[in-house]
């Protein structure tokens, strides 16, 4: 993603330790312990049963908006790492 600019980020319900784990082959920082509160902060689909939030992903524009969002209560439908640097690179092209 730095190769056009961008930045990514992730979260996670998880525990320091367990977040630091996943985070270790990654090459973006993965902050941990969200709480449902978080979730409902950025909108976010919050599971009781097992006290997660399901995948939230959103592009954001460098002015803070919006410009799309996924959400997913499984492994389909969760943005794909080439699918955000061409629609990035297309709303480049159209500016």
């Amino acid at each position: 993603m730095r190769e056009i600019g961008a930045s990514v980020y992730a979260a996670s319900v998880d525990a320091e330790d367990k977040a630091t784990e996943i985070a270790e082959p990654l090459s973006y920082p993965v902050g941990f312990g969200l709480t449902r509160d978080d979730a409902d902060s950025i909108g976010a689909w919050w599971e009781e049963r097992r006290g997660i939030f399901h995948a939230t992903e959103f592009i954001l524009a460098q002015d803070g908006t919006v410009v799309s969002s996924t959400y997913s209560s499984g492994p389909i439908g969760r943005m794909d790492p080439q699918d955000v640097i061409k629609m990035i690179n297309f709303r480049e092209s159209q500016k």
